[in-house]
């Protein structure tokens, strides 16, 4: 184990990677437990509020990934420098998206069913970390031979063609099969292969006057909602906490640390 960590982490310079993930996965759990403490008024945690102020926890997030970023960029992939930048970006990264939602609308959306976008898009960035980690690069051209990756040609030709498929998965309204189409290409052939997402700018432009087409999207569009909206929120709600079902006046329990 020793040997493997040493030869494809360590070696590599993945290992600020492993330790921003970390610290990323870790801020974002410590901080959804905090806020569900203080939205069910147990502990001793409390909103900041100076000056009747409410400070969400995204703004000391942008001063930490700010300062990490900047950080790391300066130290390089290797030292204690390069970690420890690292870390703190994690720290950072995982207060900011974890209010992504907040950031998105503008508005304390954080216990709404607007707010479970911050648990899809923080699940969404530590799963593509991971393939990152675990070896795939982006647009797939980890998947060159060396004879390839010698031709400038076959390189440019991959990044284009894979970059196609990515824009045509997210036309058609396939964001998550696009993102993660960026690191395993299969993925985003999938996506722009299949039918178009009823809503998506492709549907509205080739399937306007395909009646059968938009038919049989509206249909698959359904049916796949119905199968699988109900694990996804149960999955949400166990990471993130459920939503309220109803609206509550004032500054909701966003929660500071």
């Amino acid at each position: 184990m020793g040997h493997w960590f040493q030869q494809n982490i360590v070696e590599p310079g993945k290992l600020p990677l492993l330790l921003a993930l970390s610290a990323f996965v870790l801020t974002f759990a410590v901080t959804r437990m905090i806020t569900r403490m203080i939205r069910a008024g147990k502990g001793p945690f409390r909103n900041i509020t100076p000056g009747g102020v409410h400070v969400h926890h995204v703004v000391p997030g942008v001063v930490l990934s700010v300062v990490g970023g900047f950080g790391a960029v300066a130290s390089g992939h290797h030292g204690l420098a390069a970690g420890l930048f690292a870390v703190v970006f994690g720290v950072g990264a995982g207060l900011v998206l974890d209010e992504f939602a907040l950031i998105l609308h503008l508005d304390d959306v954080y216990w709404t069913e607007e707010g479970r976008q911050s648990v899809e898009v923080v699940v969404l960035t530590a799963s593509l970390v991971l393939l990152v980690l675990a070896g795939f690069s982006p647009l797939g051209v980890d998947e060159l031979s060396g004879e390839e990756q010698q031709s400038r040609l076959g390189v440019v030709l991959t990044y284009l063609f894979n970059f196609g498929l990515v824009l045509i998965a997210l036309f058609k309204g396939k964001a998550r099969m696009a993102v993660v189409g960026t690191l395993i290409p299969f993925i985003a052939l999938i996506g722009a292969i299949r039918l178009a997402r009823p809503a998506s700018l492709w549907a509205k432009r080739f399937y306007r006057r395909r009646h059968r087409a938009r038919a049989r999207a509206v249909l698959r569009a359904y049916h796949h909602d119905v199968r699988w909206a109900g694990p996804r929120r149960r999955f949400q709600d166990l990471i993130g906490g459920a939503p309220d079902r109803t609206p509550l006046p004032g500054p909701g329990p966003g929660g500071e640390t």
